[in-house]
């Protein structure tokens, strides 16, 4: 059975910059693109509010953010990515140093 997550995270608060985010985003590299669905990544989907992202992520039930990250560390063009992107994003008040995406609870659900 699927798994769906939702994550959080901001974009500095620039409209250039919030352009060239979503610009970068209406046609991702292939390489970014593959190594989603090698990892699990069914579907993904990004919406914005002003400067804060919210993403839904429907996953393969094996999927793990753990073995994510440990593709993504070993694969250039991810790690290059990440970089370009982080020039546009910025923490969650109350995150770590260097934290990027916030895994957010389900607090309620209509079907449930």
């Amino acid at each position: 059975m699927p798994q769906t997550f939702a994550l959080a995270l901001d974009l500095k608060d620039d409209a250039a910059l919030i352009a060239d985010y979503e610009r970068y985003h209406r046609q991702i590299p292939e390489a970014i693109r593959a190594s989603l669905t090698e990892s699990g990544i069914l579907r993904m989907e990004i919406y914005r509010w002003q400067n804060r992202l919210f993403m839904v992520m429907v996953t393969t039930d094996s999927f793990s953010f753990e073995n994510k990250v440990r593709l993504d560390s070993d694969n250039p063009d991810v790690q290059a990515w990440e970089e370009l992107m982080w020039r546009f994003q910025q923490p969650l008040p109350g995150t770590k140093p260097g934290e990027k995406w916030q895994l957010m609870s389900r607090i309620f659900e209509l079907n449930a």
